[in-house]
Formats: structure tokens, sequence, C-alpha cells
């Protein structure tokens, strides 16, 4: 699988149940190799991979993804973490057989990059500021997607 990075969570890590006393580490991104198609792509392991695998890439890099796991995901329970894709699967990572490569989107499919700046939702599922402001009252309660650009960052 080749497609662009659009997303990536921090490593995080959990107390393995297995394995009483240590723990397990994550870390999850969101690739995207076309306007419609994007699959959020999930990686467990000792602490060393996952850092070493976290630390390999950024938002923005193309990535080829060798020998993974497809299995179908849990919507309700996944979604509340990921992005919503449109796909009924996920990608999962293993340290022993699954390969991340990175490489400049130039050398790969300068298409890639165009699809950095698309946004995951429809157009037609957005809020404006000025709407939520505007009907506050009836949209308590509701969960909105709002479409929004930084302006400036200060101290």
């Amino acid at each position: 699988v080749i497609g662009v990075v659009i997303g990536k969570t921090d490593v995080r890590s959990f107390p393995d149940r297995k394995n009483i006393g240590t723990e397990r580490h994550t870390f999850s991104f969101t690739i995207r190799d076309s306007p419609t198609f994007f699959i959020n792509v999930q990686s467990w392991g000792r602490e060393e991979y996952i850092r070493s695998l976290s630390e390999s890439f950024r938002v923005g890099d193309c990535v080829t993804i060798e020998n993974p796991l497809i299995q179908s995901k849990e919507a309700e329970r996944e979604e509340k973490f990921n992005p919503v894709t449109p796909s009924g699967y996920k990608l999962l990572l293993s340290e022993n057989h699954s390969v991340v490569k990175t490489s400049s989107c130039y050398d790969t499919d300068t298409r890639l990059l165009s699809l950095l700046h698309l946004p995951v939702k429809d157009p037609q599922d957005y809020y404006s500021l000025g709407d939520i402001v505007a009907n506050g009252q009836s949209l308590h309660g509701r969960v909105l997607n709002v479409l929004a650009a930084v302006m400036a960052v200060s101290n």
C-alpha cells in the first residue's frame, strides 16, 4: 500500500494483560491514496519498535507499507480515536512481518501531495462558525463537524 500520511497519533502505552508488569505500546496513523480513499493503520509492540517506527515518518510523508494485516474495524470503538474512514477495514503493522518505507512524494507520485489538503469529511457535512453562533440552542448536545483554518499562532 502506498499513500501520503494525513494524520498521526502520539505513542501511547498500556499495561499488557498477558505479561503482568510490562507494557504494550501503540500509535496509529492515517494514509490516503486518492481523494476518496484513506485508511487507518495501527501498530502495537515493544517500546523500541513503536518509538522507532513513529519517529521514522511524519504527516506529509509518503509511505509504502508491506505485509500489513488487514482486519475488519470495530466502527464504534475505533472511530472514537481515529478518523472515520470509508473502508470497513484497518491495517495492522507487525514488528515481525510488516515494513514501512518512507520516500519523498516527489519521488513516489506528486499527485499524493495534493491529497494532504483535502478534508476527510463530506463537504456538505460541515457547520460554519456563524451557523453555530446563530443556531447554538438548536444544536445543543449534537456532535458537529467544523472546518476551520488557523490564521495565527502566538505566545
